[in-house]
């Protein structure tokens, strides 16, 4: 945990963010692309399947999958205060014991985290400057699906990335905010027998694929 970038999430991503979250999602359920994501995965069936779920923040992923069936859940996330609020709301709703948490950077662990059926990583990879590392270490351990939330590249996304990273460098944060092309990373995914099954827009800014072995 001592790369700047994990520092930066814990920073940015902190208790009282994690707090926020988790009190909308009890009031109001998933929202905006986290709920695209749901539902398309919910639509290509879950139920027995096991769930590898990559910065998960408050575990909104894991909580509704295990409603509609899932037998078993991976949690691994850089912020601590992501990690303890989806431990809380999983132990609330009774799933904590079919439930694994990790701390930390996924790429550093990820010799550690073992294969899931369906892989996750909702807003992640954005978050992440070794985006090659990250989507196939993370591709390696899906035996069936990979469904991923993920900036739409373009100069419109670029010239957001670039103000919101100066922002958070004049603030001495260390965190930064990645748009990476959508033809790498489909790139990545295709090399390893993945082909796309679903595919949403939400907003300006995200996409929402899932992507199947073929």
């Amino acid at each position: 945990m001592a790369c700047p970038q994990c520092c930066g999430i814990e920073r940015v991503f902190d208790q009282k963010t994690a707090e926020r979250e988790l009190s909308r999602y009890r009031r109001k359920g998933p929202e905006g692309s986290t709920r695209l994501l749901i539902d398309a995965l919910r639509a290509g069936g879950v139920e027995g399947l096991s769930l590898l779920d990559i910065g998960g923040g408050v575990g909104v992923i894991q909580h509704e999958l295990f409603k509609a069936g899932i037998k078993a859940a991976t949690d691994v996330d850089a912020s601590s205060s992501y990690l303890a609020a989806a431990r809380s709301e999983a132990e609330r709703l009774g799933h904590a014991g079919l439930t694994a948490f990790h701390h930390g950077n996924f790429v550093e662990l990820a010799a550690e985290i073992g294969s899931a059926d369906i892989v996750t990583l909702d807003r992640v990879i954005c978050c992440y400057p070794d985006m090659q590392a990250l989507v196939s270490l993370s591709a390696d351990r899906a035996r069936r699906v990979y469904a991923v939330v993920f900036p739409r590249d373009g100069w419109l996304m670029d010239l957001a990335s670039f103000f919101g990273n100066l922002m958070l460098r004049l603030s001495r944060n260390q965190f930064r905010f990645f748009v990476h092309p959508t033809a790498q990373i489909e790139a990545i995914l295709g090399a390893r027998g993945f082909e796309r099954r679903s595919y949403r827009t939400h907003g300006l800014i995200w996409q929402v694929i899932v992507f199947a072995r073929a």
